[in-house]
């Protein structure tokens, strides 16, 4: 008799069916010809020579890309969340502090995970449209509080807000701090110099101006953060996170073998190594450029519409991710479902503490150009003159 009870599902018996929609929010992006062809070559063995020199690659790529020669410079097997997590968990010990600027939900990821740890959380909270008026308020949290590690958002993709990074690297390193920084929604689209502005751990992810699918994540740690991570008095809590291990998989420990630590995800890495050849290309100066230039066509053609920005200063608006203060009388979910319906376009909402506040358009890397940024323009008009009003 058969031990089989289960049938086989109906849905498994059917092609997969996937939509083509246009990834005008904050990521993912739509995915490049050349990357998808890149994800779709042949798989080889995570631990072939072959796999290594890929990753080499990639590791040069992301050095390119962070602007730096931190040798300790890898990708993760996962999405931004999981180098979010693999820098608080291999820095940060039991009992030591942590200090958190939060301005939008990237801040509440990280306390949460800072808390889930039992470490001494310190946190500073801001309007999700405002920036950290950063070098007072450092100076004196670091001073009282003595945190191994201060985080703050570069691109907060949550509030459309681009934070300034001169100088907190300089000022942190004066109280024996080490910076780690999210470039998941900014890298290659607005200005970010990991070594000249002295950030400790810079990570950012795959899906957004890098285009490539999501589930891998660039991040690099310099020497003074290895000198703090490899000098543990306790293992990190996740085995899989170590970077005594990770460091050894990519090649970074100085050992001639490389031993099997986890089996990475291959095509995945194709497709990075293929985005980051997109971007040295382009060049970065290239591409934060045009990532500006094609934000400041949207943020004009928004206003031309009667809608007002979220983040009121220009110089404070993250390129890649715009806001617009949900328009009086409108319901933001019913204008959401009237663009995807009948233009087949992803706008999303507020995330976090901004939402019901904003409405966010995502334009980055290969969905960054004029073409678009009218095509969404156009959407939006034709939603707030169909959608319903109220007379409130």
């Amino acid at each position: 008799m058969s031990s089989v009870t289960i049938p086989p599902p109906a849905c498994m018996l059917r092609p997969l069916e996937v939509p083509f929609r246009y990834l005008f929010g904050p990521g993912p992006s739509n995915v490049p010809p050349r990357i998808l062809a890149a994800g779709g070559r042949p798989i080889i063995g995570h631990m072939h020579s072959e796999m290594f020199g890929i990753m080499n690659d990639i590791k040069k790529g992301i050095q390119y890309a962070f602007q730096t020669s931190n040798n300790m410079t890898l990708a993760m097997s996962g999405s931004g969340h999981t180098a979010m997590e693999c820098a608080v968990f291999n820095i940060v010990e039991p009992g030591e502090s942590v200090l958190v600027a939060i301005n939008g939900i990237w801040g509440e990821r990280v306390a949460e995970i800072a808390e889930r740890m039992g470490m001494k959380l310190i946190i500073k909270i801001m309007p999700a449209h405002c920036f950290l008026e950063i070098h007072p308020y450092l100076l004196r949290a670091l001073a009282k509080h003595k945190p191994v590690l201060f985080f703050l958002t570069h691109g907060e993709s949550s509030a459309g807000l681009v934070h300034p990074m001169d100088g907190v690297g300089d000022i942190c390193h004066k109280y024996n701090c080490l910076l780690l920084v999210d470039s998941v929604a900014s890298l290659g689209a607005a200005p970010l110099l990991m070594d000249q502005q002295n950030i400790d751990i810079l990570y950012t992810g795959s899906q957004k101006a890098l285009n490539a699918p999501p589930g891998t994540a660039p991040v690099s740690f310099s020497e003074r953060a290895c000198h703090k991570m490899f000098n543990r008095k306790t293992k990190p809590v996740s085995y899989l996170l170590d970077m005594t291990h990770l460091s050894n998989y990519w090649g970074n420990d100085g050992k001639p073998e490389r031993i099997y630590h986890h089996t990475g995800p291959v095509s995945g890495f194709f497709a990075l190594r293929e985005s980051l050849a997109i971007l040295a290309e382009m060049g970065l100066e290239n591409s934060w450029s045009h990532h500006t230039e094609i934000a400041e066509y949207l943020w004009k053609g928004l206003e031309d519409l009667g809608l007002k920005l979220f983040i009121k200063d220009k110089d404070l608006r993250l390129p890649s991710v715009t806001t617009i203060a949900i328009p009086e009388g409108y319901d933001w979910k019913e204008l959401l479902a009237y663009i995807m319906k009948h233009h087949r376009i992803e706008f999303t909402g507020g995330l976090g503490p901004s939402v019901g506040m904003v409405l966010r358009i995502g334009l980055m890397g290969y969905n960054c150009n004029k073409a678009n940024a009218a095509m969404a323009l156009a959407a939006l008009e034709d939603a707030l003159k169909q959608c319903r009003k109220s007379k409130a």
